[in-house]
């Protein structure tokens, strides 16, 4: 299970959200948001290639990427500015997905209010029917960011920079964040009989 329901409101905890481990998975998520509508795959890769916050994300305006090799924001949650690289595949698909689109147009507008991104509840709805449909169970907005944190770790395995990347306190807060520490003890459990 990626989420567990907390008691208010519905909301999902976020300590309980999980990454998306497989490839496939993701894969899946790719195609069945693209089916859903190009803006909601472009929330989604830009989610999982950057390891931004999802309210980071969602006020991304077309001059935040249009030309860039950086996303460079005040990070909503820590104030604090931030640089993240734009990889080679997220420039190529941002490239493409803003032609036509204004300087000051958000990436993710909202149906009802052009001149604002959809809400974070919106994105929410996005992402959990995806995860649905493609066999994930609920899912949430972090699951993009963890998702993000999950992969980078296991590719470079340099915990310390992915602390730095996301403000976390500790290495430990890092490994507990994206479920390393989970995989890890599971796995020692598997070699572990007496």
């Amino acid at each position: 299970m990626y989420a567990k329901h907390t008691k208010e409101k519905g909301q999902i905890n976020m300590e309980y959200v999980q990454p998306i481990r497989e490839k496939e998975k993701l894969d899946a998520m790719k195609l069945e948001l693209m089916r859903s509508g190009y803006k909601n795959y472009m929330m989604f890769v830009v989610g999982i290639n950057t390891g931004l916050r999802i309210s980071d994300i969602l006020s991304l305006q077309v001059k935040h990427v249009k030309d860039r090799t950086h996303i460079v924001i005040n990070e909503q949650k820590t104030g604090k500015e931030k640089r993240f690289k734009i990889n080679s595949f997220l420039k190529q698909e941002l490239d493409k997905y803003i032609t036509g689109m204004n300087e000051e147009d958000y990436l993710f507008p909202s149906q009802k209010c052009k001149n604002k991104p959809i809400t974070r509840v919106q994105a929410y709805r996005i992402l959990n029917a995806a995860g649905e449909k493609v066999g994930l169970g609920e899912i949430g907005t972090h699951t993009l960011r963890k998702t993000f944190g999950y992969h980078f770790y296991q590719k470079t395995k340099d915990i310390a920079l992915l602390q730095e990347l996301f403000n976390h306190s500790a290495p430990s807060v890092t490994l507990r964040y994206i479920g390393i520490n989970q995989d890890m003890m599971d796995n020692a459990m598997d070699d572990f009989i007496l």
